[in-house]
């Protein structure tokens, strides 16, 4: 088998996919924009070939490189890049040189316009907050407030097609409403009712047939866009165990998203005030759908909690289309608590170390890339259960007094 892995160097934990595809037996091709020599040595280790672009934006450039590996070692089975950024760059590949494991540019739309989710969640019969097209002319504005008497304030504007929260805002009144129109972005955008609950991701491998393979819960804070917009400090969990609710909404959602041969990575509100329509306290309503795991260190998180490898299960989906790996042993909470260099908190790193040291699997410094969302320092903990890893994300987290964002 041949696999072609887009950016296997970025994210910096992505070459364990290419690392358990190879130790199946895998032809693994890699495309990247970072010289080889640049490469860690476990990048180069899990990688049959590499093949260096200055610049993965330029297509053609892609084109020569996917069409030398396909002279060179003959007909390339799957090409991915579990990248959100990509995944248009992964579909146009698979459509040029017809390789049939994947997404064709045809089907992308569905995945990536926050407008076209809401028909798939329709058809899944997952109630989902409603939206509005923003609409960029003179008579946007007028639309927009029609729209506002519905729903009432806040809304949500976010681009229709982007990755994570950037340029996503919350307007809370016809002054904000006037400000956003006033300072249109040149993309398209769309507004969606405002909705009070946390969020819980449905993260799944799912194989040829559309059956899952792993599933696993992600607890996320209300708003990662408050998180960008606001400076605040990044934690959140994977979960021990999945509310059985979650589970079948999910399993919905992959069905009529007619998902196949995926790593999934799917957001859902817990409601945590009623919403008229939508449902009561505890109930889930669908936000996003992604078709690639989730972002940072998760797929490792999803390891510790659940004592197993995700890599070695995506590998064998793609190699076997079966799972291998034997059933966790131990279910625990794997926490994310990150840190800004900006402000000054109660506990010292050696402090968290004392406490917390025999919990710690991870304590680093995030990518640059990364500060806007997760911080600049990262600690992640393995925790028995849900209370104490909350005490675990207060403790590493707490401010001294004058600092953290509310001083500012």
């Amino acid at each position: 088998m041949n696999f072609i892995f887009i950016s296997p160097q970025f994210p910096q934990t992505f070459w364990n996919f290419c690392d358990r595809l190879k130790k199946n037996g895998v032809n693994v091709l890699g495309i990247g924009d970072s010289p080889y020599d640049n490469l860690a040595q476990n990048v180069k280790d899990s990688l049959t070939e590499y093949y260096y672009l200055p610049t993965l934006e330029d297509y053609d450039g892609v084109f020569r490189a996917v069409a030398f590996f396909s002279f060179k070692y003959g007909k390339i089975d799957w090409l991915e890049s579990n990248n959100e950024y990509w995944l248009e760059l992964d579909a146009r590949l698979r459509t040029d040189f017809n390789i049939t494991s994947g997404v064709k540019s045809e089907e992308i739309e569905k995945f990536k316009s926050k407008a076209q989710m809401k028909k798939w969640y329709e058809k899944a019969g997952i109630p989902t907050a409603r939206q509005h097209k923003v609409i960029a002319d003179e008579t946007g504005l007028a639309a927009a407030k029609a729209f506002i008497a519905q729903t009432g304030y806040p809304v949500i504007v976010k681009p229709e097609i982007g990755v994570g929260a950037l340029d996503t805002y919350k307007l809370e009144n016809d002054a904000d409403l006037e400000h956003f129109y006033a300072n249109m972005p040149a993309h398209p955008y769309v507004m969606e009712e405002f909705i009070t609950g946390n969020i819980a991701s449905y993260d799944a491998i799912i194989n040829s047939k559309g059956e899952p393979l792993f599933e696993s819960m992600t607890c996320w804070p209300p708003s990662i866009m408050d998180i960008v917009n606001h400076r605040l400090d990044l934690a959140y969990y994977v979960a021990a165990e999945m509310p059985e609710s979650l589970r079948k909404m999910g399993r919905a959602a992959v069905e009529a998203f007619e998902v196949k041969g995926r790593f999934v990575h799917m957001e859902f509100f817990c409601l945590t005030k009623a919403k008229p329509g939508l449902g009561e306290v505890g109930d889930f309503v669908a936000l996003e759908v992604n078709m690639r795991p989730a972002g940072g260190y998760t797929p490792d998180m999803m390891d510790y909690a659940h004592s197993l490898d995700v890599y070695q299960i995506w590998a064998d989906m793609v190699t076997y289309d079966e799972r291998r790996f034997p059933a966790a042993e131990k279910e625990q909470c794997c926490a994310y608590a990150g840190r800004r260099d900006e402000y000054e908190y109660v506990h010292s790193h050696e402090e968290i170390m004392e406490k917390y040291g025999n919990c710690i699997v991870t304590c680093e410094r995030m990518p640059q890339l990364m500060w806007d969302q997760m911080g600049n320092m990262n600690y992640t903990a393995i925790l028995p259960d849900e209370e104490a890893t909350h005490e675990y994300i207060r403790f590493v987290q707490e401010y001294k007094e004058g600092s953290g964002p509310d001083y500012r």
